[in-house]
């Protein structure tokens, strides 16, 4: 396949000339490769029913679902994200998907299905850079620091997780890169060993410096496209405000493994 690459500002890769529905077990494995390093794969271009999505996400790993979304009808392993029927513009924050399970899913894919005329973006943060740009008195202080996730804003059954603990510091099982591993603040809760007012304090603190927006990624969507980007090291968020029209996409989930912690102390002396 004629497959081209070119990287997004200031992270990601767009592929063009592939078609995700026939890829070869070594095309997978790149792509892995790429979001491992890249954090965000947008592919455009693709014509593919919601069966061969599907077929496409087992590829990529076993598949997961979040407890308490709603699914495609006849597809039970994808859940439905639009804006159709609302009142009230759907709340965004920028999150880590599902991470409040002790094995978070590793790799979150959406699939266009009905985009608005106007609006409706999706914006991404690289962990990695979020890591990178900390100052080294702040990774000192927080070097073995884990962090507890909880669910929230969701209905789950008695018997289903809704926390863990975490790893703030966490090493890519590919890259071996380390990202700063953060969902929403309303997710993480608290910061173990460390009193909870100061702790909520300094999770929100690394919240803010994650997603500031000269470092944020803004994917247009365009019709056709597939967007994949890596739970491990990317958090993402929905635009809603000032959308116009229709947003309709499709989401599976790609199942991952529990969190490595970071070896950083030979990286900050």
């Amino acid at each position: 396949m004629d497959v081209k690459f070119q990287n997004l500002a200031p992270f990601g890769v767009e592929l063009t000339g592939i078609n995700i529905g026939s890829v070869e077990d070594d095309d997978i494995d790149d792509l892995k490769y790429l979001l491992a390093y890249n954090g965000v794969v947008v592919v455009r271009n693709q014509s593919i029913s919601d069966a061969e999505f599907v077929t496409f996400l087992k590829r990529l790993g076993s598949l997961t679902f979040t407890a308490g979304e709603k699914p495609v009808p006849h597809q039970p392993w994808l859940n439905l994200v639009s804006n159709v029927g609302r009142r009230c513009p759907p709340r965004s924050v920028f999150h880590t998907d599902t991470s409040y399970i002790a094995q978070p899913p590793a790799y979150t894919v959406l699939k266009a299905i009905s985009l608005p005329e106007f609006g409706g973006e999706t914006l991404f943060s690289s962990q990695y850079r979020a890591f990178e740009t900390l100052p080294v008195s702040i990774k000192k202080k927080l070097l073995n620091a884990t962090v507890l996730h909880v669910a929230s804003g969701i209905t789950l059954d008695h018997d289903q997780e809704s926390q863990s603990w975490h790893p703030l510091f966490r090493q890519h099982p590919i890259s071996g890169q380390i990202a700063l591993f953060l969902s929403t603040p309303e997710r993480c809760q608290a910061i173990k060993g460390m009193d909870l007012g100061e702790s909520q304090r300094a999770i929100r603190l690394l919240y803010k410096h994650s997603i500031r927006p000269c470092r944020l990624y803004r994917h247009h969507w365009r019709p056709g496209d597939i967007v994949i980007w890596d739970n491990r090291c990317t958090m993402h968020r929905a635009e809603h405000s000032k959308v116009v029209g229709d947003r309709i996409l499709h989401r599976g989930l790609i199942s991952g493994e529990a969190p490595i912690a970071g070896c950083i102390g030979a990286l900050i002396g």
